[in-house]
């Protein structure tokens, strides 16, 4: 099979890859994975004699010549990515590269880190009354932010929110959020979410920065920010006995 596969290999735990991603890491000829991120027992069932390459000492245009030279063949390459490849996963580049090659491909969707962030604390983005919006970004670091996307600008809707790749900027974080977000907004970190050596900090806008330097926490973690995380709220209307809708007749 001549094909390039993009996979999410999910948050950390291998148990988290979609059967559909694991079938295909299986059957590849050459695997060219996420090292510094994806947990390498999703690549366990990898076939004898597959060829296993971590992306993190590659650049782009050699990430393309492997795929090239193992499509030529006729053989399947696995690309192997972090959580969802859709989420900060620079999969365009690379789907660009293969567009211009005239190589086939397709994504296999993963389960990104931010779900798993809040599986780990066990909350929802979305509840009735508090927010029905989950606002995922990331503070400007070596890699610029739009000036529309800023953090001061996003934090006015007081939204639920995932932040990626910023926890080593977390004074940055904090100051950009407490231009909207009352200081008492509770805030959890997640550092590894779903590995088995995750850590998680929670706290409020006010103590988070503290609290994660002493947890000694520098990267790849999820920011999870907004009152989902400790508050009140409304009973949904989806299992409410008194609402009527397509499946069900409601209880007067």
């Amino acid at each position: 099979m001549s094909k390039v596969i993009f996979i999410g290999a999910g948050p950390g735990d291998p148990d988290l890859i979609t059967i559909k991603g694991k079938k295909a890491i299986d059957s590849a000829d050459v695997i060219i994975y996420a090292g510094s991120l994806v947990n390498p027992q999703v690549l366990s069932g990898a076939k004898e004699g597959a060829l296993i390459l971590n992306s993190a000492t590659m650049n782009l245009d050699e990430v393309l010549e492997v795929m090239k030279h193992t499509t030529d063949k006729g053989s399947l390459v696995a690309r192997v990515h972090t959580g969802d490849p859709s989420i900060y996963g620079a999969i365009k580049e690379q789907m660009d590269g293969l567009d211009k090659m005239g190589i086939e491909y397709h994504v296999i969707p993963g389960v990104s880190s931010f779900c798993g962030a809040a599986a780990a604390i066990n909350r929802e983005f979305t509840l009735p009354d508090v927010s029905q919006t989950v606002i995922l970004t990331r503070v400007e670091g070596r890699t610029p932010v739009p000036e529309k996307e800023s953090l001061e600008s996003l934090a006015t809707h007081r939204a639920s929110m995932a932040i990626f790749l910023s926890v080593g900027m977390i004074d940055k974080v904090v100051t950009q959020l407490s231009t909207s977000y009352p200081m008492t907004t509770p805030i959890a970190v997640i550092q590894k979410a779903t590995w088995e050596d995750q850590k998680i900090v929670i706290g409020t806008l006010e103590n988070i920065a503290q609290k994660v330097k002493e947890a000694d926490i520098t990267k790849t973690a999820q920011i999870l920010v907004g009152d989902f995380i400790d508050c009140e709220y409304s009973l949904s209307k989806l299992y409410d006995k008194t609402f009527t809708h397509e499946y069900r007749q409601g209880i007067n």
